[in-house]
């Protein structure tokens, strides 16, 4: 909260002083880490030596990971969305285009653009029938959708839902986290300390987990064959998350920044930017976030590798998941039984 709170002081400052005027801006606002990695393939596509970039997050999580990337010319908190924090961007940035990442709808910016001519543009969003916008009662909300230029929409249901409501300009152009994770395929993913880990033992890679995750494998941990170790990299890596994630794992453990020991069978990861690298080392894997309410994480960045996804049972609102499991690449656990049956029909003891 600090964070959240400080950080829009800062950005609000900013906005107050700096001279964007010397040059030609573009506007990213990405709610946080994974909306900036979709973000990320259309940037270098638009990005030239005279188009400079600015994106806002709305979360600390992307921000303070993401703000120094070779991409972004200049990263900000976006400013809680009152009319006055939204003028005071659009007149201060002047950006040519704005460019609002999967599901983020303000209203007070939305109004500001449109107010000064400037073309909003939703990217990789993805609708469905039952959200608020759709409803009798949500028509404050379709009023916002209305000052969109253009979606560009996940696939065709999307489509459909806003053809039906009246917006005709929507172009299907897919999940640009797909671009993302298949331009991974051609980088160096190679990590010194998951070499060492390993030691020629199946790895069985559970990323971004959540605290709601560990009662479901934390059996097939505490009970898995010699041959077989784990690399654990929770979403949240607070020494207090990591303290009582420690507590539930009765087997030896390392934890990365306390350094690697490769005779033990669980390595806890407290560190951010190494779970895509991370994957590739990977026999199967499990990604966190759906067996709660928080929202499923990046599947496509472990199954890039080939490698079988298991994940929480709220996965509807997630199409690349609900894909991957008519395919068979994908299972849900509900349970540590589910858990432990995918896990050792997949991992041979």
């Amino acid at each position: 909260m600090k964070l959240f709170v400080v950080g829009r002081i800062h950005s609000k400052k900013t906005l107050q002083t700096a001279d964007f005027s010397k040059s030609s801006w573009l506007w990213f606002h990405c709610a946080s880490l994974g909306e900036f990695e979709q973000a990320v393939p259309l940037i270098e596509k638009l990005k030239k030596d005279h188009t400079k970039i600015l994106v806002t997050f709305f979360s600390p999580s992307g921000f303070e990971v993401k703000k120094n990337h070779k991409l972004i010319d200049r990263a900000l908190y976006l400013p809680i969305d009152t009319p006055k924090n939204a003028k005071l961007l659009v007149q201060s940035v002047k950006p040519k285009a704005a460019y609002f990442i999967k599901y983020d709808f303000w209203e007070n910016y939305f109004k500001a653009l449109t107010k000064h001519q400037v073309p909003i543009y939703m990217v990789s969003s993805n609708f469905r029938a039952n959200q608020l916008y759709f409803t009798w009662y949500g028509a404050f909300f379709k009023k916002t959708l209305k000052r969109v230029s253009h979606f560009f929409v996940q696939n065709e249901a999307s489509k459909q839902i806003l053809n039906l409501n009246g917006f005709n300009n929507v172009t299907i152009s897919g999940d640009t986290r797909f671009d993302r994770v298949n331009a991974q395929l051609q980088m160096d993913n190679k990590l010194d300390f998951m070499e060492a880990f390993i030691n020629n033992r199946v790895c069985v890679v559970l990323g971004s987990t959540w605290p709601d995750c560990t009662f479901a494998y934390a059996e097939a941990i505490n009970t898995s064959s010699a041959n077989v170790c784990f690399v654990i990299a929770p979403h949240e890596i607070k020494p207090d998350k990591i303290k009582a994630l420690l507590s539930k794992i009765k087997v030896s453990k390392s934890v990365l920044s306390e350094g690697v020991d490769s005779n033990s069978k669980v390595l806890v990861v407290d560190a951010i930017g190494y779970l895509t690298k991370i994957y590739s080392y990977a026999n199967i894997a499990y990604v966190g976030g759906a067996m709660g309410t928080t929202g499923l994480h990046n599947i496509l960045e472990p199954a890039v590798f080939g490698v079988p996804v298991l994940v929480g049972p709220n996965i509807s609102k997630f199409p690349e998941a609900t894909a991957l499991e008519r395919h068979g690449g994908l299972k849900v656990v509900t349970d540590q039984k589910k858990f432990s049956k995918y896990f050792r029909k997949i991992v041979v003891k």
